[in-house]
């Protein structure tokens, strides 16, 4: 038998050469599309699993360039296939033992999310990956349901506590209520504990621009989350799930709905509390943000299930845990009198 210890040396040189790409899968993309670009930026950050040995834009001698370069896969980015894919040198290539990959599908597997702008509408229509089971819902919202409610009667104490700090550190009052976007397009009031001091006169949405107003208190809510705890009342009425898409303030929807493509979809599912997006990227502060977020969101929604869901609040739990400062873009717009005056964010 083999000694513990010189088993233990192999593994680690084993591991040693995968990081440094020994192993690697060759990869040949054809197209110099944006798509090729973004797959060819996700290829580089796993250099243990993929290694890119050409970019073919003009793809009219292929099987010569298969010959030569000898990928083990080929990923099709083109942007008009029509005419330009080498379908006979593909075949040929995977019948020889090439794996062929459509662009949009490597660049979802690698990064956990869609491209949108390689989506078309006629495919989305017919696709089957957003029209989610009356069952599949049911359950996931029925299982949101529970937790919250048995988190409310056990976090009773907590809420008790955080609303005396709030109202010790500053005036106003405990709650913050913002109108936002849920499913299929229905208004609700998100609940949320104050964080920020009363405003003085018109605010921006974007918590860069108040900053200066953020209390003691509210820093450190914002720093574990605990500002988000309100909204288990949201779940238990039925407007939030669990894990979900956030929900986006009204303000800001028709923006959205202009300048994001396909945002609509994002209201097939209810809200969440916490999400793919919020777990990959954060908070976002500007529609470059918010469109990378939409890209996240629409992965969640093809692939949601109930082991996803145990994933997200797995990290959330960590993020939790971790005391990583919430930069919530929707911030507190409490302000005694007049009514505050809610910008959406700046194209």
């Amino acid at each position: 038998m083999i000694p513990f210890t010189m088993l233990a040396v192999l593994i680690a040189m084993l591991l040693s050469l995968a990081r440094r790409g020994v192993f690697a899968s060759r990869v040949l993309i054809l197209g110099g599309t944006p798509l090729a670009q973004a797959i060819a930026a996700e290829i580089t950050e796993h250099p243990a699993r993929y290694r890119i040995v050409g970019v073919v834009d003009d793809p009219v001698d292929v099987e010569a360039t298969i010959r030569a370069l000898r990928p083990d896969r080929i990923v099709v980015a083109l942007a008009d296939r029509r005419g330009r894919l080498p379908v006979r040198d593909l075949l040929e290539a995977r019948v020889e033992g090439v794996a062929i990959e459509d662009g949009v599908e490597c660049y979802e597997r690698m990064s956990r999310k869609i491209a949108i702008e390689a989506l078309t509408p006629s495919g989305l229509i017919a696709s089957r990956d957003f029209r989610k089971s009356h069952l599949d819902l049911a359950f996931g919202h029925a299982l949101s349901l529970v937790v919250a409610a048995a988190a409310l009667v056990l976090l009773a104490p907590v809420y008790a506590a955080i609303a005396a700090l709030i109202k010790i550190d500053s005036p106003g009052p405990v709650l913050f209520v913002h109108e936002r976007i849920g499913l299929r397009g229905r208004r609700f009031r998100l609940l949320k504990f104050r964080t920020m001091r009363a405003a003085d006169g018109p605010t921006s949405e974007w918590v860069r621009d108040n900053g200066h107003r953020i209390t003691r208190v509210g820093r450190w809510l914002r720093r574990y989350r605990l500002d988000e705890l309100p909204q288990l009342f949201n779940v238990v009425c039925g407007e939030l799930n669990l894990v979900g898409p956030r929900p986006h303030p009204v303000s800001n929807f028709e923006l959205f709905t202009r300048e994001i493509p396909f945002y609509s979809l994002r209201g097939v599912i209810r809200p969440g509390l916490t999400g793919w997006a919020q777990v990959r990227q954060g908070y976002a502060n500007s529609l470059e943000e918010e469109t990378e977020k939409m890209r996240y969101d629409l992965y969640y929604i093809k692939h949601m299930s109930a082991w996803f869901d145990l994933w997200i609040l797995l990290q959330t739990i960590g993020t939790v845990f971790a005391g990583r400062e919430s930069t919530d873009p929707a911030a507190d717009t409490f302000k005694p009198l007049p009514a505050v005056e809610v910008r959406a964010c700046p194209k």
